[in-house]
């Protein structure tokens, strides 16, 4: 095709190429490019600098993030544990979306990071405006919440049955102390 013809022809991929971000995504992995390119009118960019603090945890949630560059670290605070250390492509803050309860951790940047955020308001928005497509999301979101919740789930009852097996260790433990052997 002629130079100029592909220069008017060519669709543009939004911001810095999010869509291809964006299809990697679950949540937006099954939409069309009609439909990414509503969300991608919805995405604020943050940058941030190594170190610093995207959300803490208590605060109220009010978006999710998307990473598009740079590695956040989401930390448990009272012990400062890290409990996920997310890449390009990778996605947090979910629940956000769905309500504002208090963020559950907190969110710092390892690095220099540029994200992609998505508010509360903006989904609720799209959803009075395309319901078919806030639909799409809002189920999406609701299947991703769920399959972690499910994880979850698991990794409780796993600790259970070891807080269960240790227990019953140190039961065993006292009695034969107790006896003397």
């Amino acid at each position: 095709m002629h130079s100029i013809w592909g220069n008017i022809f060519k669709r543009d991929d939004g911001p810095l190429g999010t869509r291809d971000l964006l299809k990697q995504i679950p949540i937006f992995s099954t939409l069309t490019n009609r439909e990414l390119a509503a969300v991608e009118r919805l995405l604020y960019r943050r940058e941030y600098g190594g170190g610093d603090t995207i959300f803490r945890q208590g605060e109220p949630g009010v978006g999710m993030y998307i990473v598009a560059e740079g590695v956040v670290e989401i930390i448990y605070e009272p012990t400062g544990q890290i409990l996920a250390t997310l890449q390009k492509g990778e996605f947090f803050g979910e629940i956000a979306l769905l309500n504002e309860t208090p963020r559950s951790a907190t969110a710092r940047a390892r690095t220099a990071c540029i994200l992609w955020g998505i508010f509360q308001p903006d989904l609720l928005s799209l959803l009075e405006r395309n319901p078919s497509l806030g639909v799409k999301l809002l189920l999406a979101l609701s299947q991703i919440t769920g399959q972690r919740l499910v994880q979850a789930d698991l990794q409780m009852h796993k600790l259970h049955e070891e807080a269960v097996r240790l227990e019953a260790a140190l039961e065993q433990q006292d009695g034969e102390q107790a006896d003397g052997t």
